[in-house]
């Protein structure tokens, strides 16, 4: 570790190498413990894992802006894959009108809405899956239960739904850097996928008596236009899935490693949603969230010019031990109240009442159903720049 002009720490590591993906928690930490702001010389870039940081930087949407792109790439000096998020990458005041409108489409009252039948079919895919005894936790029950409920909520076509995680994986990929074999084979595999969200993006291919219908309707009355409807249904296809999965995923790897919490979800299944918000904190499925400098400022004592990008370490916070007492350990009695998985202030995670939801449902199944269950193999990490979690977990489970 060295130092540059400004003072701030430099270090040399890459969090988005193969060997780094495979193992994240060692150089989040070094990023975190390195100093309050630290200048990452393998990407250029300022990064920080100190929780009050992150959540100044949140919380300072005219110092750190959105809208030159919320991963690596400064997307007002360099092209994007895609057209700019109307939620994710949008400043005031532009943001506001996309984000009320999102916000009463996935409202309290409209998740609540949906939860009889989320959970119902929580229930069948657990019993469907659970009652063959082996099974894959991620493919047959993390991706599975998601792939089913979201879809049919927001109103897509039944066809072409097998491309959905082929355009999330290149979305979240893109966020990090665009010059390794993670994000060309994304490319790859997503050529079709791409054109099935353009395709899915369409009114004429959406159920308009669904969630994606309000989208529409609102272009109808004046209030956005059909394109930027489109791309608010572009938001559910990218990022309403991986995240969810992944966590799903995490929790019951973590209940794996935990006994007593398993034990406590066991014998009160109500504690799913105590459950995941913990997997959230201790085992985020999103690492990163970033920012670019609109103006000069000074953080931790740091100066940042305007255009550099500075990547919130949402995972490395989340564990910050100035903020958690033992942060590595996987308590579900503690407060989570506070951790940053889903981001804080406007820009924060539009569909998170949806994603606790979702995983409330299947979690409560999983712990209504089975007596106890054991992972058989050793899970395979997910190698994604932007995401953290596991592509497959043999289980092996016992009913009640």
């Amino acid at each position: 570790m060295t130092t540059v002009a400004s003072g701030a720490p430099t270090l040399d590591m890459d969090p988005f190498s193969v060997p780094s993906l495979q193992d994240p928690h060692p150089v989040e930490d070094a990023i975190r413990e390195a100093g309050p702001i630290v200048w990452l010389e393998s990407h250029g870039i300022w990064a920080t894992g100190r929780a009050d940081l992150v959540q100044e930087i949140f919380l300072d949407q005219e110092t750190f802006i959105s809208s030159h792109g919320t991963g690596l790439t400064n997307t007002a000096l360099e092209a994007n894959w895609r057209k700019p998020s109307v939620i994710l990458e949008q400043d005031q005041p532009q943001h506001t009108a996309t984000r009320k409108l999102m916000n009463s489409v996935l409202s309290l009252k409209v998740v609540k809405q949906l939860k009889e039948d989320f959970q119902a079919e929580a229930f069948a895919v657990v019993d469907e899956v659970c009652g063959r005894g082996e099974f894959d936790a991620v493919t047959d029950l993390a991706e599975a239960y998601p792939l089913r409920v979201l879809p049919d909520a927001v109103g897509l076509a039944p066809e072409g739904r097998q491309y959905l995680l082929k355009y999330a994986n290149l979305n979240f990929q893109a966020m990090g850097p665009r010059d390794d074999a993670l994000y060309e084979e994304a490319v790859v595999q997503a050529a079709e996928a791409t054109e099935y969200v353009e395709w899915q993006m369409r009114r004429e291919n959406l159920d308009q008596t669904k969630l994606a219908g309000k989208f529409f309707t609102a272009a109808d009355e004046g209030a956005i236009t059909e394109e930027t409807a489109g791309l608010l249904v572009r938001t559910f296809l990218s990022a309403g899935l991986d995240t969810t999965m992944l966590g799903i995923g995490n929790a019951l790897l973590a209940l794996s490693r935990t006994p007593d919490a398993w034990s406590a979800l066991r014998e009160d299944p109500s504690l799913a949603r105590t459950v995941f918000e913990e997997t959230l904190r201790c085992h985020a499925p999103s690492p990163y969230i970033g920012r670019t400098v609109g103006t000069r400022t000074e953080l931790g004592g740091v100066v940042l010019e305007p255009e550099q990008k500075i990547i919130n370490c949402l995972s490395a916070a989340n564990r910050d031990p100035r903020r958690w007492t033992d942060p590595e350990a996987f308590d579900i009695t503690r407060d989570v109240r506070g951790h940053s998985a889903f981001g804080y202030g406007i820009h924060a995670c539009v569909g998170q009442m949806m994603a606790r939801m979702e995983a409330e449902c299947l979690l409560k199944a999983f712990a209504t159903r089975v007596d106890s269950f054991e992972v058989t193999a050793e899970p395979v990490r997910k190698l994604n720049h932007w995401l953290r979690g596991y592509t497959s977990m043999p289980m092996r489970v016992t009913l009640k």
